[in-house]
């Protein structure tokens, strides 16, 4: 059975947005992008909360025909347009073509996603992560920690009641100064 990982670009002061909901402050320069790359082709499919799914969605089916995009840019639009993809929104009536949509607490959600899917499961946005989170299905964080202080916006861990050890995989630092630091949950 494939792990469950938790893999987002955050602050160096823990926020994966600013309060205004913006992503402009994240440094994603061809280095980072070719490694979200393999991260991404190592996953079977990726999992995402209705915000995030927004964002994504917006801008990766066409990132092809963007002609800012650079080489790594262009491989992780294939690499991600290839991948299964599922949406987790209690307010969306459909999902668009090429996405699944579900809804329900988490156990249900990794159980359903489970019948289809052996390998790893890419989960990204911090409400889904954080109900995944609280029940322990979260078997990796995979933190993207960007040299910024946002000072505020929207954390990538949620409020929890008692500390979660954790016991660290992996780092890597990048030339931009982004540091990447894998963690196992327990």
């Amino acid at each position: 059975m494939g792990k469950v990982i938790f893999l987002m670009n955050v602050s160096l002061d823990g926020y994966i947005e600013t309060r205004d909901h913006s992503l402009d402050w994240s440094i994603v320069d061809d280095e980072l992008h070719a490694w979200f790359n393999e991260r991404t082709r190592s996953i079977e499919a990726i999992v995402y909360g209705r915000r995030l799914f927004e964002v994504m969605n917006a801008y990766w089916p066409t990132a092809e025909f963007d002609p800012a995009a650079t080489g790594p840019m262009l491989e992780f639009g294939r690499i991600w347009n290839a991948k299964p993809k599922v949406v987790v929104s209690s307010s969306m009536q459909e999902a668009p073509p090429g996405w699944r949509l579900t809804s329900g607490d988490p156990e249900t959600i990794l159980e359903e996603l489970r019948r289809d899917f052996s390998g790893d499961l890419g989960i990204g946005g911090p409400t889904l992560a954080g109900g995944f989170i609280h029940r322990g299905l979260v078997d990796e964080y995979a933190l993207v920690v960007h040299p910024v202080i946002l000072g505020g916006g929207t954390p990538f861990f949620p409020d929890l009641e008692r500390p979660a050890g954790l016991r660290l995989l992996e780092t890597r630092t990048f030339s931009s100064g982004v540091v990447y630091l894998g963690y196992a949950a327990g």
